[in-house]
């Protein structure tokens, strides 16, 4: 088997170039052309990708040792979720005046 991933064509079919463009895009993610360039475009050392890989398969044995955990009966485990950003609940654009702030006039 080759390193090199297949070149990707298309024909047109009855002037349908939307079709054709589809079929392209997808032939394109299958056959991992813009995979590779991605991976290609800053240079990685050979231990960085080692490392990489290492910390993957650890966060991977975790995560299966945790679910099996939890398919066994213990409650109290949870899986480890990245937390949804919460949006603001007033616009950054309203200005708070004075007596809002907590300064006050004084009157004489």
């Amino acid at each position: 088997m080759s390193k090199h991933p297949k070149l990707v064509s298309v024909k047109v079919k009855n002037r349908d170039i939307n079709k054709a463009l589809k079929m392209f895009k997808r032939r394109t993610m299958d056959s991992g052309h813009l995979m590779e360039l991605r991976e290609r475009k800053y240079y990685e050392k050979p231990s960085a990708v080692k490392r990489k890989a290492n910390q993957q398969a650890r966060r991977e044995m975790e995560r299966q040792t945790i679910i099996d955990k939890i398919n066994d009966g213990n409650t109290k485990l949870q899986l480890k979720t990245r937390k949804k950003k919460r949006k603001k609940d007033k616009p950054n654009n309203q200005k708070k005046t004075n007596e809002q702030k907590g300064s006050f006039k004084l009157i004489s």
